[in-house]
């Protein structure tokens, strides 16, 4: 059973919310505000987190942060705010997924267990193949058609975070925080030189990435 965490002001959704969870199965924690879920969560660490960006006391995005900072479990924000800087404000917080209101519940049911089916350990040591090249997780090693692919470590470490989260947009902000640290979450020019070195190596045609996809302005995705 998948524990899932949700902050909401908003009490009809959100006891809509936990009713439909919790009848497939989930076990539903609830808070109407930011500083009871940070507390419920650390109470009872969830799975995944839905997060309302319009909270009484703290913007929705703190609660992102607070989570992320200790967790890597999927957040889902829910949001009225449409705008794109809003969507990618919260990714760049930690959120993996953004939901406009008004929303179906059948979508946001989907997109839970989309993100909880992400979050899944993947295979120990997995080798990843491309028709392009192959990557051995175990090994750190990378090969294509003339043989071993050498890498610098921190094109190494970027690989290996995008390959972790295939198909999935990984944000500048985490892949900055992973590879470099907290202190150089802003320094996205050091991802616009390393990822075009990778490419360099990596796509038969670096101007047309096929595998190291750039999602403009949001972060980056591994396309296998």
């Amino acid at each position: 059973m998948s524990g899932i965490l949700l902050v909401d002001d908003d009490r009809n959704l959100l006891r809509a919310l936990r009713i439909n969870l919790a009848a497939r199965g989930y076990e539903v924690h609830v808070a109407a505000d930011a500083t009871t879920g940070l507390a419920t969560a650390t109470r009872h660490p969830p799975e995944l987190a839905v997060v309302d960006l319009g909270l009484p006391d703290l913007d929705g995005l703190r609660v992102v942060e607070g989570l992320r900072g200790w967790t890597t479990a999927p957040i889902i924000v829910l949001s009225a705010r449409h705008a794109e800087a809003a969507k990618v404000a919260a990714l760049d917080s930690g959120a993996d997924d953004y939901v406009t209101k008004p929303f179906g519940m059948d979508e946001l049911l989907a997109r839970v267990r989309a993100a909880l089916r992400r979050a899944r350990p993947a295979p120990e040591a997995p080798v990843i193949t491309t028709a392009a090249f192959t990557v051995d997780l175990a090994a750190k090693r990378v090969t294509g058609p003339a043989g071993e692919i050498r890498l610098t470590p921190t094109e190494w470490h970027l690989l290996e975070v995008l390959t972790r989260y295939p198909d999935k947009l990984v944000s500048q902000r985490q892949l900055l925080r992973e590879v470099w640290g907290p202190q150089y979450e802003t320094e996205t020019n050091y991802l616009r030189v390393h990822l075009a070195n990778l490419r360099r190596k990596l796509e038969p045609e670096p101007a047309r990435p096929r595998y190291l996809i750039t999602e403009p302005g949001l972060g980056y995705r591994f396309n296998p």
